[in-house]
């Protein structure tokens, strides 16, 4: 996910290392949020309630990124999986983590208060000065298949009956169309058959 790719990002460049690799592509799946979030009995009024709080998280320098950005302090605790029980365990006032549906954190007598950054699943690559030309054009040829699918995915195929004098209103309705492949009907002159596909939603 972005997230992961991000919080790499950062701690490479905490220590002066090379950041080499970008986003080619974000993908329509793994959607999630990371979040900050506290016990439900408490009484939270803004971000300022976890100053100098102990929070519990896998993401670190995502999370100092965020409380630095409010000049707000606090105390990382790092945790490899299972963050959201570190409050039930006396480990931590707050944790964040990534959130979906939000039922493991409700279930552990959490509650979603703060988001810090939206992340996806994504298709991620070196920057291409450091590969050979073999490889860029495997990534090359991946990425418009991907791309393809997508694009697929969010098309719409339309066939219609039509009166000829209607065709120009039709076209400027589904702005995302292609042109629209125009056939005559057998045994009608007033009307034609229309075939398009769109990206619009219809």
């Amino acid at each position: 996910g972005s997230n992961v790719l991000e919080e790499t990002c950062l701690t490479r460049s905490l220590v002066g290392a090379l950041v080499s690799y970008k986003i080619l592509q974000k993908l329509d799946f793994g959607v999630c949020r990371l979040s900050l979030s506290v016990p439900l009995d408490m009484n939270y009024s803004g971000v300022m309630c976890l100053k100098n709080a102990r929070i519990a998280t896998s993401y670190p320098h995502l999370l100092k990124r965020y409380f630095d950005e409010k000049g707000i302090s606090f105390k990382p605790f790092v945790l490899n999986g299972s963050v959201e029980v570190a409050h039930n365990s006396g480990l931590a006032d707050a944790i964040c983590d990534l959130v979906s549906t939000g039922a493991t954190l409700e279930a552990n007598g959490l509650r979603e208060v703060e988001t810090i950054y939206h992340s996806r699943a994504c298709l991620i690559s070196r920057e291409e000065e450091s590969m050979d030309v073999e490889k860029k054009k495997v990534i090359h040829k991946l990425l418009n298949r991907i791309q393809g699918v997508i694009k697929a995915r969010e098309s719409k195929y339309i066939m219609l009956h039509i009166k000829k004098n209607k065709l120009n209103k039709i076209t400027d309705l589904l702005k995302g169309a292609e042109q629209p492949t125009i056939l005559e009907l057998s045994g009608n002159k007033s009307k034609v058959a229309l075939h398009m596909v769109s990206s619009e939603t219809v």
